[in-house]
């Protein structure tokens, strides 16, 4: 009669376990046919109330069938845990992408890039070199003597107790180049520079700049002139017309004051250029000889030009930026409109 009830069971079992298709389900039917409260586990108690031989037949069968259920068990578990982890992975491709968050180049990283680009498209290389410098690159070697006002605590930053300051101007860049080099070249050294000044709308203490040098034996102001047009009408994507205007600087001779035509109204007039119809940008010229001497080079044998402008300046001019200390702010708001 028990090994008839066995067969029962088990048969009962195999039938219920194939309808399973939770893990909720599974449980259940494992507490019915394997749990403490089963008939299995009745039958396995009751054993030693049989007789001997009684046992001997009953008791290795009830066993099996228990121990095959409990196997069928964690099968069909394995099973429905697959399922339920293809159930979690799948992918409805019909639904819409989520927007992914994405960085944001700060302006003066934009203006870098398109100012590289344009140079090296005209044959330029671009030059580096350290931001902390010696007395001799930053001033001696561009021909700014001992008592300029350069050197005045107030414009210059310098390193207590060595021979070495932070970096005033990217000319210092084009005094190391020209002497690992030989003429002709042309190259723009980009880069961070420092001064002593007070901040405020329009000064900061750090900021960049870009030097852009061309030496060789026939170069003139025209060139300069000519370069600087197919530059910053590139640069603007507007037709700009270039000025200069007598000025001094050591490291030039004769120098200039530059200025272009308002990108604002193209030289007619404006607000933006106080009606002159013209913007300044900064310092330019033709390379003083003395530059080229401490070089290396023979006297009067190469000429070259030289100019030295920013870059925050140009990202304001055109981003139409008020306010030079937004680009070091840190200010997400300002960097992400960009």
């Amino acid at each position: 009669m028990t090994t008839q009830k066995i067969a029962g069971l088990k048969k009962q079992f195999l039938e219920e376990i194939e309808k399973v298709t939770t893990v909720d389900a599974l449980f259940e039917l494992e507490k019915k046919y394997a749990g403490r409260k089963s008939e299995f586990n009745e039958i396995l108690k009751n054993l030693k109330n049989l007789t001997p031989s009684e046992r001997q037949a009953i008791g290795p069968l009830a066993n099996n069938t228990k121990n095959e259920i409990a196997a069928l068990i964690e099968a069909k578990r394995q099973a429905l845990s697959g399922q339920q982890n293809l159930a979690e992975e799948k992918i409805d491709v019909t639904l819409p992408g989520q927007k992914q968050n994405i960085g944001h180049l700060n302006p003066i990283s934009i203006v870098r890039a398109e100012i590289e680009d344009i140079f090296t498209g005209m044959g330029f290389e671009i030059a580096d070199g350290p931001e902390v410098e010696t007395d001799f690159y930053n001033f001696d070697a561009l021909n700014i003597p001992a008592d300029h006002p350069a050197r005045d605590m107030q414009d210059t930053f310098f390193v207590k107790g060595e021979n070495l300051t932070m970096r005033s101007q990217t000319s210092a860049v084009q005094a190391r180049y020209m002497q690992l080099h030989k003429p002709p070249f042309r190259i723009i050294a980009p880069g961070k520079v420092f001064r002593n000044e007070a901040t405020d709308a329009t000064h900061e203490h750090t900021f960049y700049q870009f030097e852009a040098l061309v030496v060789g034996e026939k170069v003139n102001v025209g060139n300069l002139k000519h370069v600087a047009e197919v530059f910053f009408s590139e640069f603007f994507q507007t037709d700009v017309k270039v000025r200069l205007r007598p000025s001094y600087f050591p490291f030039t001779e004769p120098s200039f004051e530059f200025d272009i035509t308002c990108t604002m109204c193209g030289g007619t007039g404006c607000k933006g250029c106080r009606g002159g119809g013209w913007l300044e940008l900064g310092g330019a010229g033709m390379v003083n000889q003395n530059v080229f001497v401490a070089a290396g080079y023979p006297r009067n044998k190469y000429q070259g030009f030289a100019w030295g402008f920013g870059f925050e300046r140009l990202a304001m001019m055109k981003y139409k930026i008020d306010d030079v200390r937004l680009f070091h702010s840190g200010d997400l708001r300002f960097i992400k409109q960009f």
